[in-house]
Parts: structure tokens; C-alpha cells; sequence
């Protein structure tokens, strides 16, 4: 892609406004704690300590929205603490030109780093950084400073009183993840009656696989049917994979394949009603006709033999949901029901992790670092410029600098435009009402507080949006001493310029592409489901019955593996650089392939034998062709060669005269085999492409 064209598409997608469920209740709340500290600290303290403790409380909020399975109180205290030790040190070290800069240089690097820990850190740290800049020039002593900090925290706090005190769809978050989850089953039984081999996005899967994982405190309260649906949906995948396709199930007409269709229609019903029923919290209400259906006694008649089986399961399994996803009193630990949760560290056993993380980012080649290193170049650049232009509140460069870089391309640039974009509109409106009304300090804090209704409202729904209001506070809220007119509108929107310019040149100048890795992400998913399948092979030698724990590891690895390989494909297609040795239609094909590879050994794990049944020692000899072959190919995948897979292959080939005595074992190598050629096929042809 050129670097023209890729401007033109971050530039529509940074202006775009998504249609999203608004959540005004909770935006109101959020408004509601803000309004109560600015309130008291206007009443007690005076117009600049009301601005330091309102960004304590915004920002506060902000940290609520965020997409974390966290406690949103615990979110809140720890961005009002962070924020107000930011602007303490920033403002003993504000008087030392030197100092200062060196203390913005560390602290927006280890922002930059904490993207190692998920985005919300990284968000959360980049906004305190961003926020700082503003909040260090309030105070006028050491003393301001510490009561300054103090009442950022206090704001923190009003809001984390606020989630607890006012709580609004309680689990809320997590009911959605589990819901969408089983609402993802169903769509895949649907599709499956049309097409026997369609595909399965496993992201559903793992976002509530993630919203599982509850703290201490949070497993004393969770409700009990938010506990083992996630876990019976994922055993259904298989299922209903292992019922619908041909290979292992039955022909694609006739009585059976109706009886098939009839099934996964009913599923897909079931699962709906059980997704809606945690989702609000109701009783589950299973439509009759999908009852009938898997009650009826005609299946044994039609279906025979694997399929029989499955279908046999399928139903077992589909009223396991219904049991679990029925609302209780009870919270899981009180129930006792299913196995142990999953448990989330606390923030204090949290840090260590982080600092591992960060740790490991630490290296030449992580794009993390890159980012670290640009974030922190970029705004003291930013900083010093804002000192030297004549124009006055110079933090307005380096803080939309902060806000807009991210890790990759796409984001930073959509972001850079949008920021701009948004900035010039709500700072000319906001200036407009300031010159016009001339409100009073009361006036301007309440207008202040609306603004931040309206971002908390849209923050969701674009980020142009969302810069409209943010802008407008920030003149409203700095207008309540004085601070906010004195600067026009033009200065503004030009350091905002230029903090967004700052941000785009530092990326194209220090990138950190994702198009030169696609090939190791590819190989770490070659690798990955290589060893999920050879797991899958292995319990048919040594049966361990369906929940075998090194099979479900390795599922969960190959599924990340597939997501971060989507993931970098789908910022690589924005990026303004050349394919090095991966075309697009290489990309797609491989991922195809890769894709049925895993179809296939999910197949393969929806017939697993049950603990004790007779072992079948050829596959021990399977498991081990496969993980050898996985592993170089994967390899020959990062050296920019041909993979080949011939421990595979000589398996399969001295199959070929005594195949060993079960159905699918051979059947599911021979595919096996054909998908990881498609591989080669794609690579190779890439190759000679790129060549030529």
C-alpha cells in the first residue's frame, strides 16, 4: 500500500463514527462524581484546586470504560493514585527545566512500556502522562502541590465510591462475554447446516475465557451461572463440528443429513436461549420445537455409528447449558458448582508481572520498545517546542502526542487526524460560548461537567467524536481561574497540529511495521497447532478421556497464535510498506490452510476415546510425526523457505497398505497432511511471485 493511500484510509477511519450502544446510565454516574468534586473543591478550595481534583475524577472514569474484566472500583483508585503521584513528582521537579524533562522522559517511556501489560494499561498510563503536562502548572508551592495530588486522589476516589454505591447491571461486562459466547455457538450451528465445514472465529471463546478469570474478591460474589457455560460451549464446538461434516459424519443428502440439520437447528435455538437468559439474567426459556426435536427417539433409527455418537453427546451437553445458565441465589463458591475458578492476580501480586512483561519487551526487535522510545522522544520534543513557540500553554503539543501514539501504524495515524480533527471543532465551539456567554466560574464548571457527559456517552463510538467534548472540558474546566481564554483558538489548534505531526513523523521516521513479521507470527501458529494436533494424536495411544489438560493447553496456545497471526495481517494491510516475501493472497491462502488443519484435529478431539478404552499405539507414532514435522516446517517458515513435512508424510505413506483400525485416525492424517501442503503451496507461490 502507498503512503497516500494508507493516509487516506487512517484518515476516514480516525473520522469515523461507529453506531454503538450507548450506556447513558453509566455516563451519568461518571458525570455525577465529577460534578460532586468539583463541586466541593470550587466550595472549599477555590477554581485550581477544583481543576487538579475534576482531572483526577475524569480521568478516574475514563479508566472505568476501559475494556478490563478488573474491578471498575479497583480501576478507578489506581488511576487517581497514579495520577496524582505523576503530578506531585512533576511539580517538585517543574522548577528545574533539566529535571523536568528528564522526569517526562522516564515516565512517558515506562508508559510506553506498559502496553507490554494489555492496552488498558498502556492507555491509562499514556493519559496520567498526558494529564500531568496540564496539572503541574496549576500549583503554586510544594504545599498546593500536595494538597493538589491529594484531592486527584480524592477524585479517584468519589468515583470508585460512586461504581459501588450506584452500581449499574452488576457482572455486566462479564454476562455479555458469556452470552456472546454462547450466542457464537449458535450462529456456528446455523451455518453449519449449509455448510458442513464452515468456519469458527474462537475470539468469542477466549474474551470469555478472560472474563472468567475473577479476583479473590470477586469469586465471593460472582453468580453461579456465570460459572461452567464457557467451559461446556467450548466441549460443544467440537461436537457439532464432528456432527455436521462428511469426512466423519454422515453423506451430505439424504434421511441422516436432515436428521444433522434438524439438530443443529435445535442447538442453535438452545444456545440462544441460554445466551439470552445470562445475558439478563432470566430463566432460561428453550423454544418446543428445538425440545422435540432432540427428544425425539428417531435418531438412534437414522444415525449410526461416529455420528450417532455426537449427536448422542450433543444433546447431553446442550442440557448441561440449560442447567447452568439457569439464574440462582447462590454465588459459585456457595453453590459449590463445577471446577475451581480461574483466579486473577490483585493489582499488588499484579506488579511483578508487569515488571516481567516489561522486561521481556526489552529487546531490539519488540515493538513495544519502539514504541516506548518514540512516545518518549516525541513529547519532550513536543514539550521543548510548546516552551519555545510564543504561543502559551505549550502542553497542548506534547499532551496530544501522548494521547495519539500507540504500538502500530494504523492507530497513531487514525488517531493523529482524528485528535486534530475533533480539537479544532470542540475548541472553537467551547472558545465561541466562552466570548459569548462569559460564564462565571460556576457556569464554566457546569458546562465543563456536560462535556463530559457527552465524551463518556461517545467515547465508544469514535474517537473524533470523543476529542470534540474532551477539548471543549478542558477549555471550560482551565476558563473556571482564568486559565482558558487567554489562549486562541488558533494557537491551540496549531500545538495540537503540531503534537500530532510530532507523532506521525516519529513513526514513519522509527516504524516498527508489522508486514517484516507476518512470517514469524505464521511460523508460531504452524508451531502451535502442530502441537495441539500431535496432543490430540497423542491420548489416542494413551486414552485420557475428552478433558485431557495438555490437549485444552494446547488448544488455548494455537487459538492465540491464530488471533495474533489476524491480528498483525490485519494492521499489516494498512501499513505503507512492501510484502517482504508474504503477498496478500499468500496470507489469505495460508491462513485457509492453517485453518483446516485445525478444523481437522478438532475433529480428531471430538472422538477421542474415553479414559480406559483399548489403546491404539500407531497413533503415539502419528503424534510424533507430527510434532517433528510442525516444528520444522515452522522453522523453514521463519528462514524464508519451502516447509516440508516429511516425517508426516512417511507416516501417512506407511499407512497407506495398514492403516490402523479406527476411523478416523488415518482419514484425519491424510487431511492433516493435505492442509499443511496447502501451506507449502502458498509460500511457494508466493515466492516465485516475488521473484519474478
Amino acid at each position: 500500500m502507498s503512503w497516500l493511500r494508507a493516509l487516506k484510509e487512517t484518515a476516514r477511519s480516525g473520522l469515523t463514527v461507529e453506531r454503538q450502544r450507548l450506556d447513558p446510565v453509566i455516563a451519568a454516574r461518571a458525570a455525577l462524581g465529577l460534578a460532586l468534586v468539583i463541586g466541593f473543591s470550587l466550595a472549599v478550595f477555590g477554581p485550581a484546586v477544583a481543576a487538579s481534583s475534576a482531572f483526577g475524577a475524569y480521568q478516574a472514569a475514563i479508566a472505568t470504560f476501559q475494556r478490563s474484566w478488573r474491578p471498575r472500583p479497583t480501576l478507578a483508585l489506581a488511576s487517581g493514585a497514579s495520577l496524582a503521584v505523576s503530578t506531585f513528582i512533576g511539580y517538585l521537579t517543574g522548577a528545574h527545566e533539566g529535571l523536568f524533562l528528564a522526569l517526562l522522559l522516564l515516565w512517558t517511556f515506562l508508559s510506553g512500556l506498559a502496553w507490554a501489560a494489555g492496552p488498558t494499561a498502556g492507555i491509562i498510563a499514556s493519559s496520567n502522562v498526558a494529564i500531568m503536562l496540564v496539572t503541574v502548572t496549576l500549583p503554586t508551592s510544594v504545599a498546593t502541590a500536595a494538597g493538589h495530588a491529594v484531592m486527584i486522589f480524592a477524585g479517584g476516589v468519589v468515583q470508585a465510591v460512586l461504581v459501588v454505591v450506584l452500581p449499574v447491571r452488576r457482572w455486566g461486562a462479564q454476562r455479555d462475554a458469556l452470552a456472546d459466547a454462547l450466542a457464537a455457538e449458535a450462529d456456528y450451528a446455523r451455518r453449519l447446516r449449509h455448510d458442513p465445514v464452515a468456519p469458527f472465529d474462537p475470539v468469542p471463546l477466549m474474551t470469555a475465557r478472560n472474563a472468567a478469570a475473577v479476583t479473590p474478591g470477586q469469586a465471593r460474589r460472582r453468580p453461579a451461572e456465570l460459572h461452567g457455560a464457557r467451559g461446556l460451549a467450548e466441549r460443544i464446538r467440537p461436537v457439532l463440528a464432528s456432527l455436521a461434516d462428511p469426512a466423519v459424519g454422515v453423506p451430505e443428502e439424504g434421511p441422516a443429513r436432515a436428521r444433522v440439520r434438524e439438530l443443529l437447528a435445535a442447538a442453535a435455538s438452545v444456545l440462544d436461549a441460554a445466551a439470552h437468559a445470562i445475558r439478563h439474567g432470566e430463566p432460561v426459556t428453550v423454544p418446543p420445537p428445538a425440545v422435540a426435536a432432540l427428544r425425539t427417539p428417531d435418531t438412534g433409527a437414522i444415525l449410526h455409528g461416529p455420528s450417532r455418537r455426537a449427536a448422542l453427546r450433543l444433546v447431553a451437553l446442550l442440557g448441561d447449558v440449560v442447567e447452568t445458565a439457569e439464574p440462582r441465589t447462590e454465588t459459585t463458591d456457595a453453590g459449590g458448582h463445577g471446577a475451581t475458578a480461574r483466579t486473577r492476580p490483585t493489582l499488588v501480586r499484579l506488579a511483578p508481572i508487569v515488571v516481567a512483561k516489561a522486561r521481556a519487551e526489552l529487546r531490539r526487535d519488540s515493538p513495544i520498545l519502539r514504541h516506548a522510545i518514540r512516545v518518549s522522544v516525541v513529547t519532550a520534543a513536543g514539550y521543548l517546542l510548546g516552551a519555545v513557540l510564543p504561543f502559551g500553554h505549550g502542553y497542548w503539543a506534547p499532551m496530544a502526542s501522548v494521547m495519539v501514539m500507540r504500538p502500530d501504524f494504523s492507530q497513531t495515524y487514525a488517531r493523529s487526524v482524528a485528535r486534530f480533527g475533533g480539537t479544532l471543532v470542540g475548541v472553537a465551539l467551547a472558545t465561541a460560548v466562552v466570548q459569548t456567554a462569559h460564564p462565571d466560574v460556576y457556569l464554566s464548571a457546569g458546562l465543563a461537567v456536560v462535556c463530559a457527559f457527552a465524551m463518556y456517552l461517545l467515547m465508544r463510538t469514535g474517537y473524533a467524536a470523543a476529542q470534540v467534548f474532551v477539548a471543549a472540558y478542558v477549555v471550560f474546566l482551565l476558563g473556571m481561574e482564568g486559565a482558558g481564554v487567554t489562549q486562541t483558538v488558533r494557537d491551540r489548534v496549531l500545538l495540537t497540529l503540531i503534537g500530532g505531526l510530532l507523532a506521525m513523523l516519529a513513526y514513519a521516521v522509527y516504524p516498527a511495521w508489522e508486514t517484516p513479521r507476518l512470517r514469524g507470527r505464521l511460523a508460531d501458529w504452524v508451531a502451535s497447532v502442530g502441537r495441539y494436533a500431535a496432543a490430540v494424536t497423542a491420548r489416542y495411544a494413551d486414552p485420557a478421556g475428552p478433558g485431557s489438560p495438555d490437549v485444552r493447553e494446547a488448544l488455548l496456545n494455537t487459538r492465540a497464535a491464530r488471533v495474533a497471526w489476524q491480528d498483525a495481517v490485519d494492521r499489516a494491510t494498512h501499513e505503507p510498506v512492501r510484502h517482504r516475501g508474504l503477498s496478500h493472497a499468500a496470507a489469505e491462502q495460508a491462513d485457509h490452510a492453517l485453518a483446516e488443519f485445525g478444523r481437522v484435529a478438532m475433529l480428531m478431539e471430538a472422538h477421542l476415546p474415553e479414559r480406559g478404552a483399548p489403546p491404539i499405539p500407531a497413533a503415539a507414532t502419528l503424534a510424533e510425526s507430527l510434532r517433528r514435522a510442525t516444528e520444522r516446517g515452522a522453522k523453514d517458515v521463519r528462514e524464508r523457505k519451502a516447509p516440508r513435512w516429511d516425517d508426516l508424510r512417511e507416516t501417512v505413506d506407511a499407512w497407506s497398505d495398514d492403516p490402523p483400525d479406527h476411523f478416523l485416525l488415518h482419514k484425519g492424517a491424510v487431511l492433516l497432511l493435505e492442509a499443511l501442503d496447502e501451506v507449502t503451496t502458498a509460500l511457494t507461490e508466493s515466492t516465485r511471485a516475488r521473484a519474478r
